[in-house]
């Protein structure tokens, strides 16, 4: 992978860096990031925001842009969204979420067989990782005070939930479906709201303390 692909990833991956974060991560000098980062912006694939602090001059921490962003975007990403608003129109209503429900029984039906191998609450989190990231969802899991969170850097199906939102709620029940009612899930980043990211907080009802592993 080359280093203006790498960067991308990592900012899409991780989110805003500074040069000094991206050069130690990347194990690149800071003069070439800066070099790479100058390319990027040209294309308008990056922007950066400067954050002070008490002494010395402001930091600058760059992030994607929305052109950033696309190249992420998968190739049938406009013909999905399409597809659905023309779907929409045909059928109305009734018609997209009975084409929404199939596609959450297919993914359901092949999630469900994994996780059901699995003991553990971390174990079954671990696969349905391996899982989405198969999918092509980015997907990893992030340690916080109130659990492991579930985190998709990237959406398959991210053009079409901007033009409806049923996609989004159906992950929410794809994964009611698969913990069970002894499980809350609880989405708590959304990018149609304005996040970078999803982020889901998926635990047993009942408190326990679970490290979390790589996957």
């Amino acid at each position: 992978m080359k280093t203006l692909e790498l960067i991308l990833l990592q900012l899409k991956t991780l989110g805003p860096h500074s040069v000094k974060m991206l050069a130690e991560q990347l194990d690149i000098t800071t003069m070439g990031i800066r070099q790479h980062l100058h390319s990027l912006q040209e294309r308008d694939l990056v922007c950066y925001e400067e954050t002070r602090s008490k002494v010395g001059r402001p930091t600058r921490y760059w992030s994607l842009t929305p052109q950033g962003h696309s190249q992420f975007t998968d190739r049938n990403d406009r013909l999905s969204s399409a597809l659905l608003e023309s779907a929409q129109e045909v059928f109305g209503p009734g018609g997209i979420d009975k084409l929404i429900c199939a596609r959450e029984d297919k993914f359901y039906q092949r999630y469900a067989s994994c996780l059901a191998e699995k003991q553990s609450h971390l174990d079954k989190l671990n696969c349905l990782v391996k899982l989405r990231q198969n999918d092509g969802y980015m997907s990893e899991l992030i340690e916080t005070p109130e659990g492991i969170l579930l985190v998709e850097n990237h959406c398959p199906t991210g053009a079409g939930a901007h033009s409806c939102s049923a996609l989004c709620d159906s992950e929410v029940r794809l994964f009611t479906r698969l913990f069970g009612r002894d499980y809350s899930i609880e989405r708590k980043s959304y990018p149609v709201s304005g996040n970078r990211r999803c982020g889901y907080l998926i635990k047993p009802k009942q408190a326990g303390v679970i490290a979390c592993s790589p996957v």
